[in-house]
């Protein structure tokens, strides 16, 4: 057994379907979805440039400066880099774009903007909430004076006391969805590998498996050398996949790493079984079968939202049934109750039903092999 296991595991490697699609392929994609989008979270939340124009001299008592003050100096968020000019040089700089604001200081302090988009709404939002904090003190002054002291001490506390977090409290890249996809295309890539492994057990396909076919080794052997080494070159090939996106891209997993391992082994079990299914049913040719897989496993990727983040969304609204039996949204959904959710009953049912798939999955592919006899060789 281990003597086959041997020579399965060299043969596997010497085949570019097994090396390019479920190892190398997916790592290319990763990095195009970093390059693409996978900072983008970063690069939205830049520093911003301001000017700002003191109308009145009001010296210390100019709260909106004290205020925009704190929040260049804040060593959390550097939101935005203020430089203090007259009305004219103000209104060259953002005529030049030099600048992406000015703010105007005094009893009614307001924003000059020059156009729309995430540094403008960075500065709206500031101002925002210097008048609405300025609003609360005005109005605590004039009904309970006694609590000002209190309340502007909460108000100074708020900004430590809120962050922004997910549903089960862990911090998520809002592209991640895309990363959980790319991991579930990769384990259906396992396909690959086990139509590999079918072609290599049926002798009217290639003349290795003729070859095979007729040693005394006993078939059952056969399938279960084949199968043992499919399933573990393509975990590892998943494993790689997942070390550099933690490891290399620095992607957040939140969740423990090891939580994530039965949903990759159970996921590349469905690929590779999927593979042998399709490559030991009928008699069609090694390209319509590469195509026949390719097109499950793309189908399969879409709808767990690998090329529409909404997509996987839109069908648990309209078809639920559909997330239920597709492996790639199952893959995808458990990874997300792991690192974002922190649902161990949403995960557990993923995970029930991944197992049953892949169950399904083995005995057909196992009774397709099995069956097949040759009246001659």
């Amino acid at each position: 057994m281990l003597h086959l296991m041997k020579y399965d595991l060299k043969k596997n490697y010497l085949n570019m379907n097994v090396v390019f699609w479920p190892l190398i392929f997916p790592l290319i994609l990763g990095t195009l979805f970093y390059v693409s989008f996978g900072t983008m979270e970063e690069a939205d939340f830049e520093t911003v440039s301001v000017a700002v124009v003191q109308e009145e001299e009001l010296g210390e008592q100019d709260m909106f400066l004290t205020f925009l003050e704190e929040v260049e100096q804040s060593e959390d968020t550097q939101l935005i880099c203020m430089e203090k000019m007259g009305e004219k040089e103000a209104k060259d700089c953002l005529r030049d774009q030099k600048i992406s604001g000015i703010y105007y200081t005094g009893e009614e302090p307001r924003l000059t903007v020059n156009g729309t988009g995430i540094q403008e709404s960075i500065l709206e939002s500031i101002l925002e909430n210097y008048l609405n904090g300025k609003e609360t003190i005005e109005r605590v002054f004039q009904k309970h004076p006694e609590g000002m002291e209190r309340a502007v001490g909460q108000m100074n506390d708020y900004e430590m006391m809120v962050r922004q977090v997910s549903l089960g409290g862990k911090t998520t890249d809002g592209n991640a969805q895309f990363f959980y996809a790319l991991i579930s295309m990769a384990c259906l890539y396992g396909c690959f590998i086990g139509l590999g492994t079918a072609l290599c057990l049926q002798a009217n396909l290639t003349a290795l498996a003729a070859r095979r076919c007729i040693t005394p080794t006993h078939k059952l052997q056969l399938i279960l050398s084949e199968a043992i080494v499919s399933f573990g070159i393509h975990f590892v090939n998943v494993m790689i996949l997942l070390v550099y996106l933690k490891y290399i891209l620095k992607m957040e997993f939140n969740g423990q790493f090891l939580q994530m391992l039965p949903v990759i082994l159970v996921g590349c079990v469905i690929g590779v079984s999927l593979g042998i299914f399709v490559g030991s049913a009928g008699k069609l040719s090694e390209g319509i079968k590469v195509g026949i897989i390719l097109g499950i496993s793309m189908v399969c990727s879409f709808g767990a939202g690998l090329m529409a983040a909404q997509m996987k969304d839109i069908v648990e609204r309209y078809c639920p049934i559909l997330n239920r039996i597709n492996p790639a949204a199952l893959i995808s959904d458990a990874l997300y109750c792991i690192n974002v959710y922190d649902d161990p009953i949403r995960y557990g049912r993923s995970l029930a039903i991944l197992s049953i798939l892949c169950v399904g999955l083995l005995t057909a592919s196992y009774l397709m092999v099995r069956r097949e006899r040759y009246d001659s060789i």
